[in-house]
């Protein structure tokens, strides 16, 4: 993966994303926001923004930056909070996730929804995404990992020559994710009903208890995505 032949990918899928990867990522989406809109006001950095699908979904009084480095996707983000006059975006921003042009613990909480495994280099894009958490927020990580199923695990492996074409790597373990000092992982969760993407919730500069993977509830189960 590299940043051109990721570039590339988001622009050939613009056009087009919203419906066919609306309906699949739609889980995902609706249990991070869950997450982020538990608590009043949040400071919210959305990394790999994309088309802006999960923008109507943030509550009224967050503020929240998203940034992507697609202009094209951008461009049909910038239309969707504007036609939805969605006043919790506060900006919309073309910007590498590995290199964030944010001051440090400039966030209550950072998300980054099916970006990990699109980037080149996953360990920046966790310190960056670290770095610019506040202590005690919390950093959401929502992608698919290489499943646990020996012929799946073989489909995705064969697939991978291809992850330049596609934009991204189809084979990521889960454990291929950094463990950085004082950014804390408490828990899992599966997002739709085969467990085939999953949320990884961190902490940053705490331990707290860890959480248990939660079982997926009827509307989860009851969604593509």
């Amino acid at each position: 993966m590299d940043l051109s032949s990721i570039k590339s990918a988001y622009r050939r899928y613009a056009r087009y994303y919203d419906a066919v990867f609306g309906p699949i990522f739609a889980g995902g989406r609706r249990l991070a926001m869950e997450m982020v809109n538990a608590e009043p006001a949040p400071r919210v950095l959305e990394v790999g923004v994309g088309t802006g699908l999960s923008l109507p979904d943030y509550r009224e009084d967050a503020r929240v930056v998203g940034i992507d480095v697609s202009p094209e996707m951008l461009q049909i983000a910038k239309q969707r909070a504007e036609e939805g006059q969605l006043k919790q975006v506060e900006a919309l921003l073309e910007m590498d996730a590995e290199c964030l042009a944010f001051a440090d613990d400039s966030f209550d909480c950072v998300v980054a929804m099916y970006v990990a495994s699109v980037v080149p280099n996953p360990d920046k894009l966790m310190r960056e995404m670290q770095r610019v958490c506040v202590p005690g927020g919390d950093v959401l990580v929502i992608n698919h990992f290489a499943s646990s199923h020996p012929v799946v695990r073989r489909v995705e492996r064969a697939l991978r020559p291809l992850s330049r074409l596609v934009g991204f790597r189809p084979d990521m373990e889960l454990d291929s994710l950094p463990e950085l000092p004082g950014l804390n992982r408490v828990g899992v969760h599966k997002t739709n009903l085969f467990g085939y993407w999953k949320l990884v919730h961190y902490r940053n500069g705490e331990a707290p208890l860890a959480e248990p993977e939660q079982p997926l509830t009827p509307r989860a189960a009851d969604q593509p995505g």
